[in-house]
């Protein structure tokens, strides 16, 4: 559900199934691809290469950084500024060493995840796809063909499109699919926008699938992504709900959405593959993801009514489905094989309130995860979560910290300015190792790109997004 608009009527896309490795996956399963769908031909030579450059550069970057700011100092200015000062900054290359021998770790379990792909044996559960539409126009016919036309079986598949009160002929569009595909597709007109919560809700109280999948209006899955995302439960009870892979729909409309396809990468492929391995996803995306239907209906008025700061939320469904499922018990994973492209923002102003929605939801899960992630919400596989718990979310004062003392540095010693900026290109190419393996293509320069961008657009976010927790407000209607 969005305002962005897509230029191009015409968007090729491209069928494919990972082949990466997990410990958490079935030792069973055996990686054949699904019928009708060609597999990305990403083993062999080419990738064992890709694997050990990509490690190698890992390796060397974190060896590199951690005697760098062990023994040079990489903060100066701490000679100057005291044991107060000199605290704090040791503290913080403390914290920045942990961080980078995680991510080397974190780098082994990209490498070793594998998703499922066991489901040519079993039989196919019934599905109902639930796409949530506000002022979409014409994108919401083509999202309702994607999921028809996906290649999931018409008799165990309907789709329910809820219309939150949309100003323009969005509905007409769910009228004529509604009409072109009678037997699968059923209608929800909201009197007036509810807000997204509430119209997956008035969707998932008329859906009647033992699985429940989520598309946003505006994203187009690829052909076999319904096989791939409904894959987990067929395989592994303990499922209860499965992030899919989003990438860029509109990547071809400007600099900002070359760069978001780098950054989609990283993070919906590089750490969600992280996260999957030990089957606690944080995040499964409204863009594209499927839940077993008969936790969401336990868990459903809950997740409506969730308050927060004396606040009803509105944003962040997502994130906030995902932790009850979480705290249910049950085990979150992550499909790179269940592809879904979606439009994302071309204009600075329009990115900067998406982010903005992003961090909010994002805070105020994080603080409600904290509240069982040390309990025993679930019998196993409890650790790396809360170990990656607690490294990501410490990064917040160090962050702000590193910054400002960058600033002071920066004014008492101007030429380090290029110092600086050399280190964040290095950081950045590092990081696009991730990504020339999973998309072998050259479009990797847009992340370097995007990693300055962010460091001088984008930093007030956070503090912005923590002042003001209390928001309700989506800010793209």
């Amino acid at each position: 559900m969005s305002n962005w608009s897509v230029k191009k009527e015409n968007i090729k896309m491209h069928d494919r199934v990972g082949g990466r490795y997990s410990f958490f996956v079935n030792s069973k399963d055996t990686g054949q691809s699904l019928a009708g769908i060609s597999k990305l031909h990403d083993t062999g030579v080419v990738d064992l290469l890709l694997k050990a450059s990509t490690l190698a550069a890992v390796a060397g970057f974190v060896a590199a950084s951690i005697y760098y700011g062990s023994f040079v100092k990489l903060w100066e200015i701490t000679i100057a500024q005291g044991k107060f000062f000199s605290f704090f900054t040791y503290s913080a290359i403390s914290y920045s060493a942990i961080t980078l021998l995680y991510l080397l770790f974190r780098t082994f379990l990209w490498f070793i995840y594998k998703p499922y792909n066991a489901l040519k044996d079993n039989p196919l559960p019934e599905i109902s796809v639930i796409i949530p539409a506000y002022n979409e126009g014409a994108l919401v016919e083509k999202a309702i063909k994607a999921a028809i036309e996906a290649g999931y079986p018409h008799d165990k598949l309907e789709v329910i499109c809820v219309d939150d009160g949309s100003k323009d002929d969005t509905f007409l569009y769910m009228q004529k699919a509604e009409a072109k595909y009678p037997d699968n597709v059923r209608l929800i007109k909201l009197p007036h926008n509810m807000g997204k919560r509430q119209a997956l809700y008035h969707g998932f109280k008329q859906a009647k699938g033992e699985i429940f999948v989520t598309i946003d209006s505006d994203s187009i899955i690829e052909k076999g992504a319904i096989h791939s995302i409904v894959a987990p439960f067929v395989s592994n009870k303990k499922i209860g709900a499965v992030a899919g892979n989003v990438k860029v729909l509109n990547k071809n409309e400007g600099i900002i959405p070359k760069m978001l396809g780098v950054s989609f990468i990283l993070s919906f492929d590089f750490t969600r593959a992280c996260q999957a391995t030990y089957g606690a996803v944080l995040c499964c995306p409204g863009a594209f993801s499927a839940y077993r239907a008969d936790i969401v209906k336990q868990v459903m008025d809950q997740w409506l009514n969730e308050i927060f700061l004396g606040q009803v939320c509105t944003y962040g469904e997502d994130r906030a489905l995902t932790n009850l499922v979480l705290r249910s018990g049950f085990y979150t994973t992550y499909q790179n094989n269940a592809v879904v492209h979606t439009l994302v923002p071309t204009k600075y102003n329009q990115l900067s309130r998406m982010y903005l929605r992003w961090e909010r939801s994002n805070i105020r899960e994080s603080i409600i995860l904290s509240t069982f992630i040390l309990k025993k919400y679930r019998e196993k596989h409890r650790l790396l979560p809360f170990v990656n718990f607690v490294i990501v979310n410490m990064r917040y004062p160090f962050q702000y910290y590193a910054i400002i003392l960058l600033f002071v540095n920066l004014v008492l010693y101007p030429a380090n300015i290029f110092r600086y900026l050399s280190l964040v290109g290095l950081i950045a190419a590092v990081y696009t190792a991730y990504y020339i393996r999973s998309e072998k293509n050259s479009d990797f320069i847009y992340g370097i790109l995007y990693a300055y961008f962010s460091i001088f657009t984008l930093q007030w976010i956070f503090p912005y997004a923590f002042t003001t927790l209390k928001s309700r407000s989506w800010m793209t209607r």
